[in-house]
């Protein structure tokens, strides 16, 4: 068994951090990405929405959960992570997230032992901007 197996465990809560999500940062995602919806650049646009202003892509709240995995799982996320994940809440310019995650169990597989996990990013008034489950598998 090599370490990041020995040293994970059910119940095990990730490294979870915060980051601003600026307009500067939905900007550069937008341009990444491809993504100009309007919703989130054009604030003229945004302030005609549900809305009421400009909202960051769900995918930038993802990625910043994908950091988390991959922070944590250096050896195995990228080569066989997995996320289902819903939107519920849009974070707006300007709000801190911050990411979350507990292994809620370790299962053999035919490959290997694979992590189950909780995992999220939370607004600040506590609420989930996404959430869902992730396995990884383990070294």
């Amino acid at each position: 068994m090599s370490s990041n197996t020995t040293q994970r465990a059910a119940g095990d809560n990730l490294s979870g951090f915060e980051r601003q999500i600026t307009q500067a940062r939905v900007d550069a995602y937008a341009e990444a990405s491809g993504d100009h919806n309007p919703i989130h650049l054009d604030e003229t646009y945004a302030a005609s929405t549900q809305f009421g202003t400009r909202i960051a892509h769900g995918m930038l709240s993802l990625a910043i959960v994908t950091e988390m995995l991959a922070t944590e799982f250096p050896d195995t996320w990228h080569s066989g992570g997995k996320l289902k994940v819903r939107f519920s809440s849009p974070v707006f310019p300007g709000e801190t997230v911050t990411t979350y995650g507990e292994i809620t169990s370790i299962d053999e597989s035919n490959n290997g032992l694979i992590a189950t996990c909780v995992i999220g990013c939370k607004k600040p008034d506590g609420t989930d901007a996404a959430a869902g489950r992730a396995t990884v598998p383990l070294e």
